[in-house]
């Protein structure tokens, strides 16, 4: 098999056509026409995964984030983008990532995210056409005070702690949500009639809410690990046989909590 094989099943999901226009997804390192007979999967590009990579006979690596995002001036082993190009064209690894245009989908990150809420009536948020945008909204099976919902994005989500706006004083049953950096579609969610907006990296001044419109910050790691297992089950649907897993670090969440 060969690495543009494996591409033509992620991009027939999610095409890359449909990427944010400052993204960088698609193949980072190698080529198309590379032989691939083993995937490992994750949602960042560290050195350490192309180590495990390595160990593990893989010659081609998928993440959810792009490994580089913009120009390379230099490629030293003493950056972190640059220590695993190096390791990832010494060991001939190929390295591809769905970004953006997995967001874009209502089968990728937000409608993971919304389908974890139990959401019905699901749609593009921010549709910009042909099914496909950034965000999505919907409605939950039946109306809950915000801290119910509260407590069941934790347990959703399977969190600890969730940086929120002042609790809405009515109760939620439209919900948008945006998986990552979802700061730019506050104003979306609100005109979609949503009384609470989940995403990631949220600024400061963005929780000072109007009354009857809520705002959760689950963070960015958060809001996207679920990507990894869609990518892989789409691999594996379409390739039964083929030698594809999941890193055995799966978190690689830079943001820590104490």
């Amino acid at each position: 098999m060969k690495v543009k094989d494996i591409i033509k099943v992620i991009e027939d999901f999610a095409p890359l056509s449909i990427q944010e226009g400052w993204d960088n997804s698609g193949l980072c390192v190698g080529s198309p026409e590379d032989e691939v007979t083993s995937v490992l999967m994750a949602l960042d590009c560290t050195p350490d995964l192309v180590d495990e990579a390595v160990s593990a006979g893989a010659d081609m690596i998928i993440t959810h984030h792009p490994l580089i995002f913009s120009g390379l001036k230099k490629i030293s082993p003493d950056d972190m983008v640059g220590a695993a190009v190096i390791k990832a064209v010494r060991a001939g690894i190929s390295i591809y990532a769905a970004h953006t245009n997995a967001d874009k989908v209502l089968e990728g990150v937000s409608g993971a995210m919304a389908a974890r809420l139990g959401l019905e009536n699901v749609r593009i948020l921010a549709d910009e056409g042909d099914g496909v945008g950034l965000g999505v909204v919907g409605d939950l099976p039946q109306p809950v005070s915000a801290q119910e919902a509260l407590q069941l994005v934790k347990d959703r989500f399977s969190l600890k702690t969730i940086r929120a706006s002042r609790p809405s004083g009515g109760e939620i049953s439209r919900v948008a949500v945006c998986g990552g950096s979802g700061g730019s579609l506050i104003s979306a969610a609100r005109r979609s009639g949503a009384q609470l907006y989940i995403s990631g990296d949220i600024s400061y001044h963005n929780f000072f809410t109007p009354e009857g419109f809520m705002i959760m910050d689950i963070g960015h790691y958060e809001s996207e690990r679920e990507i990894v297992d869609i990518l892989f089950s789409l691999i594996k649907k379409n390739f039964p046989t083929f030698a594809v897993r999941i890193t055995r670090n799966l978190n690689s969440n830079p943001v820590l909590y104490f």
